[in-house]
């Protein structure tokens, strides 16, 4: 059983961030119960294409962006706006451990919902609420998606080629990056409140905002401003502190070059049959080679070319210099090293027969991870848990679907 087995979280949250956190928490082992609105669900359903098909070819209507957040959880449609639905909900997050939410700020208090009217009556409930901008500040009433916060938050001003080269200007991530920290900041959040409740007994709400996650995880790029006043620029795909770590063009393609010590660089100019150059007073320390970084690049660039991809990688492999191929995603899949690992998993799927999915990448020695549901359909287990959570029996959903606690369609 995975190590959070026993601990029930309702998830309230929609498209990526929020999501993202809960089904960490659900590889963990929690029982996680995901709330969607009647029309649609989450948002991301319709994010598509692609979508997953079914074995004729025909879509089911799930898009791979939903599919990739929410994996392990089971899917309740209320609709909150319905007395009886927000009730039901309430219910539901009174014997719930974990509440995760990323409504607007206050938007859950108008259904009984809120932070202060739960934990009157829950006093140990761990809630969580995902933000753009936190429950307070100028900024908090305003919405927030990960690519504005990619922009407000610093990162696309350090992401891109830099002003003068081909293709500058700044540029986002290829995933949504700021979404993902803040739904693995969320997720150790809880874990810390966890942890502190068996020490307590009480509960407490996590307040966690995309922006205020993309300028804790700036990192050493963050330092570097606040240690000198000055904000770093763009590098393309080199780094501002060490060298030479960037791609280069190979016989056949591209290599990434991560030299990271004197050592590494020793060993690199040996392989590479440019020995003097570690002894050159230019480039023997890190800090030299970044002081005379241009030049370096000058005279690696026709070394680099003299050899194919897999060449450099198999030599300076075995000289423990980091280097890798750029890859695409198919070409990432395919590593022996990834395949070894199991990073794709499969599982049963109710339309496409089997779905597959990114494998969780802890391990753990004692407490192995299970991987035994898909991604939910919309609704598709609003019978099975109102029954084993709540102890609702067959009249009493049909009733509820009377009062349309599930929407008009009935969930």
């Amino acid at each position: 059983m995975g190590p959070l087995a026993g601990i029930k979280v309702l998830d309230l949250t929609r498209v990526l961030a929020g999501p993202w956190a809960a089904q960490l928490l659900a590889d963990f082992g929690a029982d996680v119960v995901k709330i969607e609105k009647p029309s649609g669900g989450d948002d991301s359903r319709q994010w598509g294409p692609p979508w997953l098909k079914e074995a004729t070819g025909a879509s089911t209507g799930e898009s791979a962006y939903y599919l990739s957040a929410n994996r392990g959880k089971r899917s309740v449609i209320l609709d909150l706006a319905n007395p009886r639905g927000a009730q039901l909900a309430r219910r539901l997050a009174l014997q719930s451990d974990v509440l995760l939410e990323n409504f607007k700020v206050g938007g859950l208090a108008r259904y009984g919902l809120g932070y202060e009217a739960l934990a009157s009556l829950h006093p140990g409930l761990i809630y969580c609420s995902i933000t753009g901008f936190g429950q307070d500040g100028p900024d908090a009433a305003r919405p927030g998606y990960d690519a504005m916060i990619q922009a407000m938050g610093g990162l696309m001003s350090i992401t891109g080629n830099p002003d003068g080269e081909p293709g500058a200007g700044p540029q986002k991530v290829g995933v949504a990056v700021s979404d993902l920290m803040a739904g693995m900041y969320a997720s150790t959040a809880i874990l810390a409140a966890l942890h502190e409740r068996d020490r307590s007994g009480a509960g407490q709400h996590i307040d966690l905002a995309l922006l205020d996650t993309q300028i804790a995880w700036l990192a050493n790029q963050g330092m570097n401003y606040l240690v000198t006043g000055a904000a770093p620029g763009r590098f393309g795909s080199a780094h501002p502190s060490i060298t030479p770590y960037q791609p280069f063009n190979t016989a056949d393609g591209f290599v990434m070059l991560a030299v990271g010590n004197d050592r590494q660089f020793g060993d690199f100019c040996r392989v590479a049959g440019r020995e003097e150059l570690a002894g050159d007073a230019r480039f023997a320390t890190s800090a030299a080679r970044v002081a005379h970084r241009e030049e370096l690049a000058a005279l690696l660039t026709p070394v680099m070319k003299t050899r194919a991809t897999r060449a450099w990688v198999r030599s300076l492999g075995e000289a423990q210099v980091p280097c890798g191929p750029i890859n695409d995603i198919a070409q990432a899949f395919a590593e022996p090293q990834v395949r070894h690992r199991a990073m794709r998993v499969d599982l049963p799927h109710p339309l496409a027969g089997e779905v597959p999915g990114v494998r969780n990448p802890a391990r753990f020695s004692r407490s192995a991870l299970e991987y035994r549901r898909a991604p939910p359909l919309l609704g598709e287990h609003t019978d099975e848990v109102l029954r084993e959570r709540l102890g609702l029996e067959a009249g009493e959903l049909g009733q509820l679907r009377q009062e349309g606690a599930f929407g008009k369609s009935g969930g």
